[in-house]
């Protein structure tokens, strides 16, 4: 019997997925804990047009990404640090406070956990973080950091 997938089952096969299995087990399983539905036509032309759209609404995201991309690329975030003697700073740069600069000064809203540090910044001067806004986009934000 054929299968239409509406969650993913173990050795069977992943969410949205059209399998064969045995009428026994589609009937004694995956129907009664709602795991699947027939392959008929109707349900068959359900999933064509629910994988369209999410198709459509992954390209606008990526277009979203890309266009905000750019954005980041332009700008600088400054940063502030206390300095102690022979120009050392007290503290480091997180990207906690990159995000909150990036609020403050730009209005833009990136979210702390897409801004990839290797490690915090613990010097002065003009740094490239790289922001990953989408799996097939990332961006590149200046950040500047200055003495108090």
């Amino acid at each position: 019997m054929k299968v239409i997938l509406l969650q993913d089952v173990r050795s069977v096969g992943k969410r949205g997925d059209v399998v064969e299995v045995s009428d026994g087990y589609a009937k004694n399983f995956i129907f009664k804990k709602k795991l699947g539905t027939p392959a008929d036509a109707k349900n068959l032309n359900d999933l064509k047009l629910r994988k369209e759209n999410e198709e459509k609404v992954a390209a606008e995201n990526l277009a979203d990404a890309e266009k905000f991309a750019e954005v980041i690329a332009s700008k600088t975030v400054t940063v502030r640090l206390k300095a102690g003697e022979g120009g050392k700073t007290f503290g480091s740069v997180s990207s906690k406070e990159i995000a909150q600069e990036a609020k403050t000064q730009f209005d833009m809203d990136i979210d702390k956990k897409k801004i990839v540090l290797p490690e915090a910044i613990k010097s002065f001067g003009v740094f490239e973080v790289p922001v990953k806004l989408h799996p097939k986009v990332t961006a590149t934000l200046k950040v500047k950091v200055e003495e108090l």
